[in-house]
């Protein structure tokens, strides 16, 4: 689906903090939207989560500095950290560049599968950009 410039492939599932996540059986891929991606233009600098670590729904998971800006995502799962994408250590842009294909940022083992529950489609994670932009706008 698109809004304004952004793409949100329907297949995916997102929260809130700008990340999104492919389930693949029992194990989710997890990274930036493209929403996330292009509001910044261009990362310089990823922080990526230590692989084998646990982490909760709501943890900050990596740390991205771009040339404005800097800040951390936080986790849409829980569970085991088994993989991180070195690539975008060495290469950040490749997030702005693909953030849904060779961006990605980590996979993790599935603690809780009901959390994926919790997370938007496409459609209404769209609906709730809609919606923060329309209150910055009455402001």
């Amino acid at each position: 689906m698109k809004f304004r410039e952004f793409e949100f492939p329907e297949s995916l599932k997102y929260n809130d903090d700008y990340s999104w996540v492919r389930i693949e059986n029992d194990v989710v891929v997890v990274g930036v939207n493209d929403y996330g991606a292009k509001l910044v233009k261009q990362f310089v600098f990823v922080d990526l989560p230590e692989k084998n670590k646990e982490i909760k729904r709501g943890e900050n998971y990596v740390t991205l500095e771009a040339i404005k800006w800097t800040g951390s995502l936080k986790s849409p799962i829980s569970g085991k950290i088994i993989e991180v994408n070195e690539k975008v250590f060495d290469n950040p842009e490749i997030i702005n560049k693909d953030p849904y294909g060779q961006g990605w940022i980590m996979k993790i083992k599935i603690k809780d599968k009901n959390e994926i529950n919790d997370l938007k489609s496409a459609e209404q994670l769209i609906e709730s950009l809609k919606k923060k932009e329309n209150k910055s706008v009455k402001k």
